[in-house]
């Protein structure tokens, strides 16, 4: 999105159409995410192996819900493997869908505007467009740090309990 948002920068794109189809399109992803939660989602729990899902990221997910509750809905848009599984188990949660869609518009919104417009203002700067590719693998290592900081906590606390 960072890059279509700067491709948008150069007149490649229009910024308001990239907006609003980022926008609509992250909505109905999580809107049918949700619905298959609510519809199939409670089965999965009771199913031993599941081919297209890992068990340990739905849990992870759901740990991630019930410490924040809804906000997990906008919060998840910017956390990789939880924004996958988030409006899953608001599914399985039984979250009324009123509250989810309306979390789920202003997680899209926030998302939306804030990645397409990052690449829109800063995409034609020198500095980025000179290093675009180590600018892309920057953006790629700050969407996977709060997993990599959630690792090692899980790390260190396993190793504190063994010693």
């Amino acid at each position: 999105m960072f890059t279509a948002g700067a491709f948008a920068a150069i007149g490649s794109l229009d910024i308001k159409l990239l907006f609003l189809v980022v926008t609509i399109a992250a909505v109905l992803g999580d809107t049918v995410n949700y619905t298959i939660g609510k519809s199939i989602g409670h089965k999965i729990y009771t199913i031993e192996k599941v081919k297209f899902i890992k068990k340990e990221h739905l849990l992870k997910a759901r740990a991630f819900y019930e410490k924040y509750g809804a906000m997990t809905i906008i919060i998840a848009r910017f956390i990789p493997v939880i924004r996958t599984f988030a409006p899953f188990v608001a599914g399985i949660g039984e979250m009324s869908y009123t509250k989810f869609i309306t979390y789920n518009i202003v997680g899209a919104v926030s998302w939306a505007a804030l990645v397409t417009l990052m690449g829109f203002y800063f995409g034609n700067l020198p500095v980025v467009k000179n290093n675009f590719a180590l600018v892309i693998l920057a953006i790629i290592f700050i969407s996977i740090m709060p997993a990599l900081f959630e690792l090692t906590k899980q790390k260190l606390k396993m190793a504190e309990e063994k010693a």
